[in-house]
């Protein structure tokens, strides 16, 4: 199976055909695609333009704002701390940031007027490293949850003024949770706190302890928070402007130079993020040189939220049919309720960004697919569509 030879290139065309017709459509500016199996050189295809506006072509080093598919990185950082011994999975984060030693826990009940209030209470116990790398933590964000949950954290204003990791992660920790720790899978501001016990365990901002262990090694030279030159910033992908969410979401992104936000901050190229996709497929380790011990790759990479670890799901739950999560990545445990189920193999990797991005790792296909694109609004059509154009590229016959 190993020495198997790549797929004919001719298997791509309908990858091509659709993303050539969304550009000519106007759906999207552009995108880039990575397909690679057995370490085969890999099928890489760029697509319209980075902006509209100036008309630049999209290529191989364009730069995209990566949101959520940032959280495996500092994921990845986390858990090198605790291969380290520098940090516990069941290290209460209170351990480290004091504030969060006085988490309460939010839930609706009805005042003496007859309206909905927020009522705090006490946590059942402290909120956990695990916690934070698995979304069981109880923090949200803003646009998730019960409204009055929302409303708490649009009230609090947690993006106001110039701030840094130790800042925010004060603030969050004055809100109130959404669920009692432990008890439900809810996305949010989780893998930005995890940033900040990074940054206070090794003495570094998050930034510099990535870049040291994880981006220099790799040789992800374009992966970082803040652009630091002009030819940076023209490598810029751009949505489209009428792409209202996405716009403001990176308005605001881009508005707080100061802020590494592990859970949501990073850009990159589909180069760069290959590399790091490429030492998930190894298990690790990449080149020679490993990243992630056995034993924590296997953690990170296995359920934690199975039937046995008394997590619920809701409508919020964003690894989908089929997928539970491990620590930082969603893995497929199951083909899914669908009929017929999504394409993809029991043990695939994956994870997504709010502004189109995806990646998946497939361990039995030896496989890496990426998706770099920059649209909120189109994201939700063209990720599945774009998975199932790529397993049904690998199982074409000639």
């Amino acid at each position: 199976m190993a020495d198997a030879p790549s797929p004919p290139a001719h298997r791509f065309a309908p990858i091509n055909a659709f993303f050539d017709h969304e550009v000519a459509t106007g759906k999207l500016p552009g995108a880039v695609i990575l397909i690679q199996q057995r370490g085969k050189p890999p099928y890489l295809q760029c697509f319209g333009v980075r902006d509209v506006t100036r008309h630049s072509p999209m290529t191989a080093d364009t730069i995209f704002a990566l949101h959520s598919m940032t959280k495996p990185i500092t994921s990845v950082a986390a858990m090198m701390l605790i291969d380290a011994g520098k940090i516990a999975l069941d290290d209460p984060v209170s351990k480290f940031i004091p504030a969060f030693a006085d988490v309460e826990v939010g839930f609706e009940s009805m005042a003496d007027n007859g309206k909905p209030a927020l009522e705090r209470v006490a946590a059942n116990r402290p909120v956990t490293i695990a916690d934070l790398l698995r979304h069981t933590s109880g923090i949200t964000y803003s646009y998730i949850g019960g409204p009055l949950i929302r409303q708490a954290y649009r009230d609090a204003d947690i993006f106001a003024g110039a701030f840094d990791n130790a800042a925010f992660a004060e603030r969050i920790a004055r809100l109130p949770l959404a669920r009692q720790p432990g008890t439900l899978w809810r996305y949010g501001h989780s893998t930005d706190v995890l940033g900040r016990v990074i940054e206070i365990v090794s003495g570094q901002t998050l930034y510099q302890f990535e870049k040291q262990h994880i981006f220099d090694p790799l040789g992800m030279t374009s992966t970082k928070y803040v652009l630091d030159s002009d030819d940076e910033r023209a490598r810029m992908a751009e949505p489209l402007p009428g792409d209202t969410v996405l716009v403001v979401s990176e308005r605001k992104r881009r508005a707080h130079p100061e802020w590494q936000s592990g859970g949501g901050g990073l850009v990159t190229t589909i180069i760069d993020y290959a590399r790091f996709a490429r030492m998930i497929l190894n298990g690790g380790e990449l080149d020679g040189r490993r990243y992630l011990s056995p034993a924590a790759f296997k953690a990170m990479t296995t359920d934690q939220i199975g039937p046995e670890s008394g997590v619920a799901r809701d409508y919020f739950y964003f690894p989908g049919d089929g997928f539970g999560f491990g620590y930082g990545l969603a893995v497929r445990v199951e083909p899914g309720a669908a009929k017929p189920p999504p394409p993809g193999s029991i043990g695939e990797l994956k994870w997504d960004g709010g502004s189109g991005t995806y990646f998946g790792v497939d361990p039995k296909r030896d496989l890496i697919f990426i998706l770099m694109q920059q649209t909120e609004s189109e994201r939700g059509r063209v990720v599945p569509a774009f998975k199932k154009l790529v397993y049904d590229a690998l199982a074409a016959s000639d």
